[in-house]
């Protein structure tokens, strides 16, 4: 049985966090994103998911 690939997400800094509450700054920092249009990639986990979800109007995600 072959083993599957682990799923990925790139995850951009496409707004600012400036304005927004201290909880999403870190949630933004912990994510791994300093400068704007930065990109990381994560493999994808439900943690991650919803770290994700509390910062979508900050992030652009692809999954790959």
């Amino acid at each position: 049985m072959a083993k599957k690939k682990a799923k990925t997400l790139t995850v951009t800094l496409v707004r600012s966090p400036i304005g927004y509450s201290r909880r999403q700054k870190r949630t933004v920092r912990a994510l791994g994103l300093r400068k704007m249009m930065q990109s990381v990639e994560h493999f994808d986990t439900p943690a991650l998911r919803g770290m994700i979800a509390k910062v979508t109007h900050l992030v652009n995600v692809d999954e790959s």
